[in-house]
């Protein structure tokens, strides 16, 4: 398994919609951790010149991430509604499945070292479609339910994500009535119906919470808002100030109609009557946030981040990634020490 062999056990969380780039995938990989592609809201064209992009960059292993289309019935009429007090700006909601056939025929004809997924569990024979083509499969789960059916449809390793973590929670359905679990309960619930290696997702933005996943059975943790302040990012300059700052987080459905944890912002607040409807809430919203980011108004679009965000550092991927690795190895060293162990040996993560 790949995330086994990595030389920091460091994952950089696909995030969708701008912040992901082919730099900063191959930065990270370049650097021992592991990158990944972001394919959510590209075109298949699209995610295949970003694909060549980092093996141009790196000859290391990386990952894409794609998003399983949602089935889930919506209320078409109460998402007019919504959409109607939006205003004049909003676009036009609707459904589709994120180009998601043209993404797999690329992956099957060009594989990449890993997939993962989120929102959903593909099905067994795609899992092994994919498996057989040469690409490891992971699957994103908040559940122990989650992490069983994904296990039995063939993935080889789960991204295991709490809820403090930034950007859509990856729960497979989104009602209101999900329970969303912290990251370290969620991890050792996991841990104990699977022996699928767990990367622990979810507010690690520092190396003593990376030291943290890894005492608690993860093989790896995954970060994003950490690196989102990272040179290689492309994270709007008008989020990158939000994230610097001491805002609070909370999840709305106002952007996109799935739940999601972002800054508060004014949208947020006057939106909280946003019902579940993806994607057809994030296509109604989209033109707006398009727009309030044209006007550098942190007020009008999604800053998405976890809860840990203030810790987030600026600097190369190269370095976040080396730092977070030796913060780590500090932090379980002191750990171990607290417990009696004063002969933890020096061996990198």
């Amino acid at each position: 398994m790949i995330v086994q062999e990595l030389q920091y056990p460091i994952v950089q969380a696909p995030m969708a919609g701008g912040p992901s780039t082919p730099e900063l995938a191959a930065a990270v990989s370049e650097a021992g951790g592991l990158g990944f592609v972001a394919a959510g809201y590209r075109k298949a064209d699209d995610l295949r010149a970003e694909i060549a992009a980092v093996r141009q960059a790196t000859s290391r292993p990386f990952g894409v991430n794609l998003f399983v289309p949602s089935d889930d019935t919506i209320d078409e009429e109460v998402v007019r509604g919504y959409v109607e007090r939006l205003g004049p700006l909003a676009g036009r909601p609707r459904w589709d499945d994120d180009d998601w056939q043209a993404k797999l025929a690329l992956l099957r004809e060009e594989p990449v070292p890993i997939v993962s997924f989120t929102f959903g569990c593909p099905p067994h024979d795609l899992v092994h479609e994919l498996r057989g083509a040469g690409s490891e499969v992971w699957v994103t789960v908040s559940s122990a339910a989650e992490a069983h059916e994904a296990g039995h449809a063939g993935a080889q390793a789960l991204i295991v994500q709490g809820v403090e973590a930034g950007g859509h929670q990856g729960t497979w359905q989104d009602g209101d009535d999900v329970e969303r679990l912290g990251l370290l309960a969620l991890l050792r619930l996991v841990a104990a119906v699977t022996d699928l290696p767990l990367i622990a997702a979810g507010g690690i933005a520092d190396g003593a919470a990376v030291g943290a996943v890894l005492v608690a059975g993860a093989a790896a943790a995954q970060i994003g808002t950490a690196l989102m302040l990272a040179h290689e990012a492309g994270t709007h300059p008008a989020h990158r100030a939000a994230l610097a700052g001491d805002g609070a987080t909370a999840l709305t459905r106002a952007f996109t109609g799935r739940t999601a944890r972002g800054i508060v912002n004014r949208f947020m607040v006057e939106h909280r009557d946003a019902p579940p409807g993806y994607p057809h809430v994030h296509y109604a919203t989209a033109p707006m946030r398009a727009e309030a980011r044209q006007r550098d108004d942190p007020d009008g679009f999604n800053l998405w981040a976890g809860q840990a965000h203030k810790l987030a550092q600026e600097g190369p991927a190269a370095e976040i990634v080396r730092r977070l690795a030796e913060d780590a190895r500090a932090a379980v060293r002191k750990a171990a020490e607290r417990l009696g162990d004063h002969n933890v040996p020096e061996q990198p993560l």
